[in-house]
C-alpha cells in the first residue's frame, strides 16, 4: 500500500496536512542559522494511539519522523528533513492528573510550561524548570531537550523532575518508562536516557513530573553592576566559593542592556556595562547579604537589593527580554556552552577575544551561577562576510569550552548546530556507544535522522 494511503487508513480525517505553506510554517525552530529540509506532510495526532499508528506506518515505509512541540528550540533539532513526516504534538495538551499528596503531575507533551506551573500553583505546588521560553514552550519539548532555565543553579534541569514517560518506540510500540514513586532503581534508567535525546530515540506521549511545594513569600533580588565581563565573572566565582547557592544568578552585558533599552526604554544601560542578577529564596536575608558582599568584594561599581516583589521581578524581566531584543538587530547565532564555575572569568575573556579576532558583535547573557554561558553573535542581515566570521567565532567558542573542561551545550541541545562540537567533546568511542543505543531503539533509523549524531 502506498505510504499516504497507509497513513490515511490509521488516522481520522483532518489529521494529515499536505498544504506546503502550512507545512513550511512548522518546519523549523528558532535557530535561524540551522538548515531545514522539505517535509512530505504534517500530522497532528490527538492521542498516544494515533502517534503509535503513525510511527508504525513510517517505520514500515522507512519515512523519517521529526517530532515538534512549540518550535522554540535554538539548535535546529525540530527542523524538517527531506521527505519526513512532522509530528506536531501541540494538540495533545491535557493535564491528566495533579496529585498533591504525592507531589506529581501527569501531562501530555503539548502542555505549555507556564500553564502547568499556574495549574499546580493552585494546589500549593511548583514545577521549577523555567526556560526563557516558558510562556510558549511545551513540557514535551522541554523533556526532549532537557531544558534548563534561570533557576537551574539551585533547582536543576528538566531531567531532575521527570519521573516517568510514555513513549512510542521505533518498532511502533507504546511503552511506559520510569515510575511514580520518589525512589526506584529497577532496571536501566531509560527515562533519563530519553530526556534530552532530542527526538532521536522515540516519541514522548506522556510525562510524569515531580513537583515541589510552592515557596512561601517573595524572593529577594540582588543586583551588582560591573565595568567588564571579566570582573563580573570574578564575582560569579566568588559566589561559588562562598557557599551560598542562589535560586538564580544571571549575567547581562551592555549590548543586551542597550538592545532592551532601545526596545522597551527601561533605562538599564545607565546602570553599568555588565549586570549580575541574583535571586535568593524568600526570608533568607543572611544569604542575600552574603551575595551582595560577594559582588562588592569582586569589584561591583554599585549594588543593591530589591525591597518588594514587584521590583525583584522587574529586574529579571529585563533578562528575559534580552534575546528577543537582540533579534531585532539581525540574525542571532546563539551559543550555549557550559564551563566549571571557577572558569567563568576565563571563558568570558576568551569570548571577548573571539569577538575582536573575528570582528563580530557578541552580546552575552548567562546562567552564570552554573557556568552556562550564552554568547549571542549578531550579524547584519545580508552580510555574508560577517556571517562567515560569526560561524568561525561560534566554532572557536565551542573548542574553548571543551578545552576548559566544559561542554558544547548546557541546555539547548545539539540539534544541527552543535554536531561537530559534540563529536569533538565525546570522541569516537563514546559516539559509537550512542549509535548502538539508537540502533537498538530505532532500528529503522526514522527518528530525527541527521541530528545530534
Amino acid at each position: 500500500m502506498p505510504f499516504f494511503d497507509a497513513l490515511s487508513a490509521v488516522l481520522p480525517s483532518g489529521r494529515i496536512v499536505r498544504d506546503p505553506d502550512v507545512i513550511a510554517a512548522s518546519s523549523r525552530d528558532q535557530a535561524a542559522w540551522a538548515p531545514q529540509g522539505r517535509a512530505a506532510a504534517l500530522v497532528r495526532p490527538q492521542d498516544p494511539e494515533q502517534v503509535r499508528a503513525v510511527v508504525a506506518v513510517c517505520a514500515d515505509h522507512r519515512v523519517p519522523v521529526v517530532t515538534r512541540g512549540a518550535g522554540t528550540g535554538l539548535s535546529g533539532g525540530a527542523n524538517a528533513v527531506d521527505g519526513c513526516v512532522i509530528l506536531a504534538m501541540e494538540g495533545m495538551d491535557r493535564i491528566l492528573e495533579i496529585d498533591s499528596a504525592e507531589q506529581i503531575a501527569v501531562v501530555q507533551p503539548g502542555v505549555v510550561n507556564d500553564r502547568l506551573r499556574a495549574e499546580v500553583a493552585g494546589h500549593g505546588l511548583w514545577y521549577p524548570p523555567d526556560p526563557a521560553s516558558s510562556p510558549w514552550s511545551t513540557i514535551g519539548g522541554n523533556a526532549a531537550t532537557n531544558a534548563g532555565g534561570v533557576c537551574c543553579v539551585k533547582y536543576g534541569v528538566t531531567r531532575d523532575y521527570v519521573l516517568g514517560l510514555q513513549v512510542v518506540t521505533g518498532t511502533g510500540e507504546l511503552v511506559r518508562l520510569g515510575r511514580r514513586t520518589r525512589k526506584g532503581v529497577a532496571g536501566y534508567d531509560l527515562t533519563a536516557l530519553f530526556v534530552g535525546s532530542e527526538g532521536t530515540l522515540g516519541v514522548i506521549t506522556e510525562i510524569t513530573v515531580r513537583l515541589l511545594r510552592l515557596p512561601a513569600g517573595a524572593p529577594t533580588t540582588v543586583v551588582g553592576a560591573f565595568d567588564s565581563l571579566v570582573t563580573a565573572g570574578r564575582a560569579v566565582a566568588a559566589v561559588a566559593a562562598s557557599g551560598v547557592t542562589p535560586a538564580a544568578l544571571e549575567l547581562v552585558d551592555r549590548y543586551c542592556l542597550r538592545a532592551v533599552d532601545d526596545w522597551k526604554n527601561m533605562g538599564l544601560a545607565d546602570l553599568g556595562d555588565v549586570l549580575l542578577l541574583g535571586r535568593i529564596d524568600s526570608g533568607n536575608e543572611r544569604e542575600a547579604a552574603e551575595l551582595q558582599r560577594c559582588f562588592d568584594t569582586a569589584g561591583a561599581g554599585w549594588s543593591t537589593r530589591s525591597t518588594d516583589a514587584e521590583e525583584a521581578e522587574a529586574l529579571f524581566a529585563a533578562r528575559r527580554l534580552a534575546y528577543p531584543a537582540l533579534e531585532r538587530l539581525g540574525p542571532v547565532l546563539t551559543e550555549d556552552v557550559c564551563v566549571p564555575r571557577g572558569l567563568v572569568p576565563e571563558m568570558l575573556a576568551r569570548i571577548e577575544g573571539h569577538a575582536k579576532t573575528n570582528d563580530v558583535h557578541i552580546a552575552n547573557i548567562a546562567h552564570a551561577g552554573d557556568g552556562n554561558l550564552h554568547p549571542l553573535i549578531v550579524v547584519p542581515a545580508g552580510d555574508d562576510a560577517a556571517r562567515a566570521r560569526a560561524q568561525q567565532a561560534f566554532e572557536s567558542i565551542l573548542d574553548d569550552a571543551i578545552a576548559l573542561g566544559g561542554t558544547v551545550t548546557g541546555e539547548h541541545g545539539v540539534g544541527l548546530l552543535k554536531m561537530r562540537g559534540m563529536h569533538a567533546e565525546l570522541g569516537p568511542e563514546v559516539l559509537a556507544l550512542h549509535r548502538s543505543v539508537k540502533a537498538a531503539l530505532d532500528p529503522a533509523g526514522i527518528f530525527n535522522p541527521g541530528k545530534v549524531l
